[in-house]
């Protein structure tokens, strides 16, 4: 039951989605081709030498990512009373016991070149007078504004046009890549699945409208997101499925910590509107949270109050929900000074008053929704993968940095230097290679049945979100995850063999294959640990468990 590949008796899962035969479609070559165009991806795109040709492949537009609706920031230990090591402390610290302390310094480390790096490519952070030109991050953090946020100890968090981080580092960043002469960017494009031939990853199968590219690439680096639309409460973008994980699993690539979803404590909850995030940057701005009663609760829970991490926040707010039989918890800032709080969160502002609700004095309804996928493809310091010419980086990958619960804008950061680690290494890769080298290779595809069931593909999608909320959310237990798995078999088996002319039914694929991944990474995991609690086995078993589950060709490991 625990085997999602199939080789203990449950659905089989296709090696590729979509039929293709070579001489029947259409090829495109490039040195390094790139999944994904949110922060990670075209951070590597520019790290590439740019002697070297790269195609970027984003199946929306390059602003339609995670990192564009980052909201809180990046995270660096710039001023001068910060010190890395305190930012190294706090990570370890939330991470449940389970973070790889060489990749946290490796990490942590780099945030300010990373930074000063942004800055230079024009990033317009927000500071207390304007900026000198030319002067990097480190020189003039006494001018930049830093904020705090659950679980940092120090202000070190770096933000743009107040609640607008992510959109104004993907603005400054989008521009680069719009400039350089050896990247080109294929937007509005789908990938289905990597190409692998002899043990090595040799490009990827596209969909761009209702024509099918096989793109050929030297290395290709992954850079695909998140999966937090498994669940109907989320902060992500409708193209947050899961794509990357699922064509990894296909390709028998290693995974990792699947079980590991942090939920985000605040999420607006109004009936109407989008699950909103609301910045954890509100509370570090001094916001308390309140049950339906009007009560304070935090204090209840951690010394830390509203400040405690994510994990510890979001299950004390389902907690309180219990006790007060109510659907949310609320956010207030009355008390906080109305002209500030306008200044610094103009986008929430925006989005709430759009319900009639005033930021300033009116309880903001919310709840915890899913916002980060922490599990994900297993890479090392370099961000390469189990398989030879893979490479990955981002929200898609397992990289030791988070543990079992991510702290706060740490996200950015990882996307950042991991996309220049695993371009500087897929440059290194590709320039062994002779131009001649690319070749076509004899893969192809006949095993699937073109989809003539009537399958109302939103039913699945919106009964699977659901069903992974009940079972697979903040709480779990076995009996109501085991009950998940069987019901997402019978789900598989009608529709994993059916071959779709749309994304819609491929991301519903993807779906299926990776939420059931993590119901049976979470069945596995018999402990409590940041992010996965579990109510039947609510303690922390560092003898068992402090490892990481890691999934390859249908069997699971600890290591």
């Amino acid at each position: 039951m625990l085997d999602p590949q199939g080789t203990s008796g449950v659905p089989w899962i296709p090696r590729y989605l979509t039929n293709f035969a070579p001489k029947e479609v259409s090829h495109r070559f490039a040195d390094v081709l790139i999944i994904g165009g949110g922060l990670a991806g075209l951070r590597a795109a520019l790290e590439v030498d740019s002697s070297l040709t790269v195609i970027v492949i984003t199946k929306d537009v390059i602003r339609q990512s995670n990192s564009s609706y980052a909201q809180g920031g990046i995270a660096g230990a710039l001023h001068p009373e910060d010190r890395i090591e305190w930012h190294v402390r706090d990570t370890m610290t939330a991470g449940g016991n389970l973070c790889d302390l060489d990749t946290v310094e490796y990490v942590i480390g780099q945030a300010p070149e990373r930074i000063a790096e942004l800055i230079e490519m024009g990033t317009r952070f927000d500071r207390k007078k304007p900026a000198t030109a030319g002067t990097a991050a480190q020189e003039d953090a006494s001018d930049l504004t830093l904020g705090r946020e659950g679980g940092h100890s120090h202000n070190r968090i770096l933000h743009a046009n107040g609640d607008a981080t992510g959109a104004e580092i993907m603005r400054a960043v989008i521009e680069q890549v719009r400039n350089a002469t050896n990247i080109q960017v294929v937007e509005n494009a789908f990938t289905l699945d990597l190409l692998t031939w002899e043990d090595r990853c040799r490009g990827t199968v596209v969909a761009d409208g209702d024509k099918k590219f096989l793109f050929w690439a030297k290395e290709t680096i992954l850079c695909t997101g998140g999966a937090g639309q498994l669940f109907r409460e989320t902060t992500n973008p409708s193209v947050a499925t899961g794509d990357g994980h699922a064509m990894a699993l296909r390709a028998g690539v290693e995974v990792r910590d699947m079980e590991f979803m942090q939920f985000h404590p605040t999420v607006l909850y109004i009936a109407g509107s989008s699950r909103t995030l609301i910045t954890e940057a509100v509370r570090g701005e001094g916001a308390y949270l309140v049950d339906s009663t009007g009560y304070r609760f935090m204090e209840d829970y951690d010394d830390r109050l509203e400040l405690a991490p994510r994990d510890v926040v979001s299950q004390a707010i389902v907690t309180q929900m219990e006790k007060t039989h109510a659907a949310n918890v609320f956010l207030s800032l009355k008390h906080l000074d109305p002209e500030h709080v306008r200044e610094r969160f103009p986008g929430i502002a925006k989005a709430v008053a759009e319900f009639g609700l005033d930021i300033t004095c009116d309880p903001i309804p919310v709840r915890p929704g899913a916002h980060y996928m922490i599990g994900g493809i297993a890479v090392d310091r370099n961000g390469r993968t189990s398989l030879e010419g893979l490479w990955a980086a981002g929200e898609a990958t397992s990289t030791g940095l988070h543990g079992a619960n991510r702290l706060a804008s740490n996200s950015l950061l990882e996307g950042l230097v991991f996309g220049v680690s695993a371009a500087r290494e897929a440059t290194k890769a590709a320039m062994k290679s002779d131009d001649d080298s690319l070749e076509v290779f004899p893969i192809s595809n006949t095993e699937l049945q073109n989809s003539q069931a009537a399958l109302d593909i939103y039913d699945i999608r919106n009964s699977l979100k659901s069903l992974l909320g009940r079972s697979a959310g903040v709480r779990r237990e076995a009996k109501s995850m085991t009950a998940a798995i069987e019901t997402i078999e019978r789900w598989q088996s009608y529709v994993l063999a059916q071959e779709f002319p749309d994304a819609k039914g491929w991301e519903l694929q993807n779906m299926l294959t990776v939420g059931k991944l993590l119901c049976a990474a979470a069945l596995k995991r018999e402990e409590s640990r940041g992010v996965h609690l579990r109510t039947d086995f609510p303690d922390t078993d560092d003898k068992n468990w402090r490892k990481h589950l890691c999934f390859r060709g249908g069997q699971f490991e600890l290591k």
